[in-house]
């Protein structure tokens, strides 16, 4: 469960398996793109109809990796829910469930592109969040330092496969996907290697956990 470890502003962190990223120190847990109701949303809008699990399952590794860090804090970095609708129309056993995570904890929905406006679940909700030393916000910042992110889903082609996977140097890391259902954003498009050193690395997310470079001529 401890996944790849990486070191950012001196503070140690962990990349889990499922996505989500641990910090031990402050018992913090972080997670990125749940876009839960993805389902329900697309099923609305008239687009494909997808199987309604996503819920159960993003839900299911969420409540696993609380549970395995004993997190004190949860930090969902934007883009929760799929639309400002997602939420309203969550299944009241999701809803329950949800609830039953965030309390006795610290929860923080850090606003995204896909779900701007405050959530009704409680919690607090930002537009980004410090925690000396490190900064969280949803969509990366240029010159930012000691910066945690998430809204490009990185993934890693390998052998053939396409992987969801962190992107860190010592300037920033940004998440991949919490949420099943999501698509990506490949490491080598110009939007993810502008904001990263040739230190760049991917770590691979996935029962088998990798670390690769991340190709492309950069300072």
């Amino acid at each position: 469960m401890i996944g790849l470890s990486l070191i950012l502003s001196d503070q140690t962190l962990h990349a889990l398996p499922s996505g989500a990223l641990y910090w031990p120190a402050r018992r913090v847990l972080t997670a990125s793109d749940l876009h839960l109701g993805k389902s329900t949303r697309m099923a609305r809008r008239g687009g494909s109809l997808l199987p309604p699990f996503e819920t159960l399952d993003t839900l299911t590794r969420l409540e696993a990796d609380i549970g395995a860090t004993g997190a004190e804090t949860v930090i969902c970095l934007g883009d929760s829910f799929d639309d400002d609708l997602s939420c309203a129309e969550l299944d009241d056993t999701h809803r329950q469930w949800l609830l039953r995570l965030m309390a006795g904890r610290a929860w923080v929905w850090i606003a995204g592109n896909h779900d701007p406006a405050p959530l009704s679940l409680g919690g607090s909700t930002r537009t980004d969040l410090t925690l000396h030393p490190l900064s969280f916000c949803h969509i990366a910042t240029p010159d930012a330092v000691a910066e945690v992110s998430g809204h490009f889903h990185p993934k890693a082609r390998l052998a053939g496969r396409s992987r969801a996977c962190f992107v860190a140097d010592d300037r920033r890391v940004i998440l991949p996907a919490y949420g099943t259902y999501t698509g990506g954003l490949a490491i080598t498009d110009p939007a993810l290697t502008a904001l990263f050193s040739r230190r760049a690395r991917a770590l691979l997310t996935g029962p088998t956990p990798l670390v690769i470079p991340v190709p492309g001529d950069r300072p």
